[in-house]
């Protein structure tokens, strides 16, 4: 029993979740459909209020008030395949259909010709998945959710004419919740296995920092953006629905316990560079950094049971991205991009729950002014996963729970701006 407790704890404030429509790890990165569009590559852009997340250097070029607000919807795909189980009709699993939609809210106001204020509300660590209850690795876990929710005033400053810089901080709130089955093993008594299922939600906060800089002429700019890494320390609470254990054995299992553990995120370091090519096209590249090797163990505290330690060894990842924009008219502009991500998650800690691998994904939308004062932009994005054979944390001998992983996601980001 103690183990299963433990994994349950463990896994959940580990914060597992799929990373359909992620960046890799668990790092979303789509937080403005203009953005999006052009494949994530902004930093050396950062022309709207969006810049508050992609390089808040970029606030003190926008004039006046600006308000911007959406939704990226997320449709993840995920296919899971045990070849080697021994029930051939138990051996191949889709997850449930999910969506999610992390919203985004910026607003700026430039208070003088040098110096501008921003705000922004983003989830920028998140998602989950919901796989079958019945599947073999349910003892992994089969369902969670996990939001992280970013607070971010922001002061942008011109520096030069031609050069900008800007820094922010963010509190931070974070939830989750996770959902496994624990295997209840009373057959030296003769009764038999049985399924406990377990449910965990936990909470956190935390503060972080971001800064950035942005050097701009009418041809050509360069950009740098930094959001720091931080830890969160989370606490939760487990219950165990034991109702399907016979009732004379019942009391013997716990129906509840705690349990905390800190989980630290990385660092993100971003590069941009964009041309104006014409004056009609424009051509981006961002390349970033992000620092996933802190995500190296977790100790777990509980309350009733031995403390874990257990490792998890990611390795520093890189991201590739490029993007164009052409006004096809002064009120239209087409975009579109593409990225690569590198994951940063050894094969051995690979599971259902978070299942990631390198991939490639292509971007394109457009963005309109419906009026003097108001700005449509609307991104698509398409990502293809390498497929990946893990072990699965070799819950099972024989390697009977090996599985190989087919993973894409479809992404649309909305976002409707407002110019005071």
């Amino acid at each position: 029993m103690k183990k299963y407790l433990v994994a349950a704890v463990f896994i959940c404030l580990l914060l597992g979740q799929a990373p359909s429509g992620q960046a890799s790890g668990f790092l979303i990165y789509e937080h403005g459909a203009a953005a999006m569009a052009m494949g994530g590559a902004f930093v050396a852009v950062a022309n709207n209020p969006s810049a508050v997340f992609h390089n808040p250097a970029g606030i003190a070029f926008l004039k006046g008030t600006q308000i911007s607000v959406g939704p990226t919807f997320i449709f993840p795909s995920g296919h899971m395949v045990l070849p080697n189980w021994p029930v051939a009709s138990q051996r191949d699993w889709k997850q449930h259909n999910t969506v999610f939609y992390p919203t985004n809210f910026y607003l700026t106001n430039s208070v003088s010709d040098r110096v501008t204020l921003g705000f922004g509300f983003f989830s920028p660590y998140g998602l989950g998945s919901r796989w079958p209850r019945e599947n073999p690795l349910r003892y992994l876990g089969y369902e969670d959710d996990m939001k992280t929710f970013f607070f971010n005033p922001t002061i942008g400053v011109k520096l030069t004419d031609n050069f900008s810089v800007g820094f922010g901080v963010s509190y931070i709130y974070s939830t989750v919740t996770f959902k496994l089955a624990e295997l209840e093993d009373f057959t030296a008594f003769g009764l038999g296995k049985y399924d406990v299922w377990a449910l965990l939600k936990g909470t956190g906060h935390a503060w972080a920092v971001n800064a950035g800089a942005l050097y701009k002429t009418d041809k050509f700019s360069a950009g740098l953006n930094w959001r720091s890494s931080f830890s969160i320390n989370f606490s939760g609470d487990l219950t165990l629905d034991t109702s399907a254990v016979p009732s004379p054995i019942r009391p013997l299992i716990p129906t509840a316990d705690t349990g905390t553990t800190k989980f630290k995120f990385p660092d993100i370091l971003g590069l941009g560079i964009a041309y104006q090519a014409t004056q009609k096209l424009l051509l981006s590249a961002d390349f970033h950094y992000v620092t996933w090797s802190r995500f190296d163990k977790y100790i777990v505290d509980f309350t009733k049971v031995p403390d874990l330690t257990t490792l998890e060894n990611f390795k520093d990842s890189f991201l590739l991205r490029g993007g164009v924009q052409y006004a096809v008219s002064p009120k239209f502009d087409l975009r579109a991009g593409i990225l690569y991500d590198k994951t940063p998650q050894p094969v051995e800690t690979v599971d259902p729950l978070l299942p990631d691998s390198d991939r490639w994904a292509l971007t394109g939308g457009f963005g309109v002014k419906i009026s003097k004062n108001v700005v449509l932009d609307l991104g698509y994005q398409y990502e293809m996963f390498s497929d990946r054979t893990a072990p699965n944390r070799s819950i099972y001998p024989l390697n009977l729970g090996e599985g190989t992983y087919d993973t894409t996601a479809s992404l649309i980001g909305l976002s409707l701006s407002f110019l005071f």
